[in-house]
């Protein structure tokens, strides 16, 4: 299993069958290295999308057609562009499981909002929403953009995902020291990477106060464009 960041909170992650690029933003985002957009959507085999912030669903359409793949997210969001856009699209909501290659991705909640930029302000795109993923014999919770929330409890003990995907910039989403208390009280993570960070002055610019709060986790300060094996 192999995951890569794409800078802020674009992944692509490699398991069971599938290449599945989580929220990949990659056209005018600052961190992700110019000519590098062939090799990070190479072979994708879906696009999975947390919700509708421009930062995060910036380049869905515009791969999922040149791709010819499907998007999968929320039911609202995915059917307006299946009926809008003419894309494949796979519309789930909270507490469904669709299989994407092989991987079973379940949709858990986050709190955080969801929009589109319109001609004349931010257009309704469905909620934001999280992600347990699970193949090869881990658990993976991508949180999304989110704060800290009680519903963290169930999903720990229910899920019980090894390896964590924190948004954890702070000043959109928790923040790194946040971030750590919630992976404490909340789940028994072996692996930890941040992300929603290093992209803008407005961010946090180290995970070191992750690190700092994780101890006896593996904290990984993921280096855009660089493969980690999970």
């Amino acid at each position: 299993m192999k995951l890569t960041w794409l800078g802020h909170s674009g992944f692509r992650l490699e398991i069971e069958d599938a290449v599945i690029l989580i929220d990949p933003w990659i056209s005018g985002n600052p961190v992700f290295p110019e000519g590098a957009r062939t090799d990070a959507i190479a072979g994708a085999t879906h696009v999975l999308l947390t919700h509708g912030h421009g930062d995060h669903s910036g380049d869905t359409l515009a791969i999922a057609k040149e791709l010819k793949i499907p998007v999968a997210g929320i039911y609202d969001l995915i059917n307006s562009w299946i009926t809008h856009h003419d894309i494949e699209g796979i519309g789930f909501n909270k507490g469904g499981t669709v299989d994407l290659g092989g991987a079973k991705v379940t949709m858990v909640n986050a709190t955080h909002s969801s929009s589109l930029d319109g001609a004349d302000g931010p257009i309704y795109a469905g909620h934001e929403s999280g992600y347990m993923i699970a193949g090869e014999g881990h658990v993976i919770y991508v949180s999304g953009d989110t704060d800290i929330m009680a519903d963290m409890g169930w999903m720990g003990e229910y899920h019980r995902p090894d390896i964590g995907i924190l948004s954890a910039g702070g000043h959109f989403t928790m923040d790194m020291r946040r971030a750590a208390w919630a992976a404490r009280k909340y789940f028994d993570f072996k692996t930890v990477i941040p992300c929603h960070y290093k992209t803008f002055p407005l961010l946090e610019q180290s995970a070191q106060a992750l690190i700092d709060g994780l101890p006896g986790v593996r904290v990984i300060e993921p280096q855009v464009m660089k493969a980690i094996a999970l």
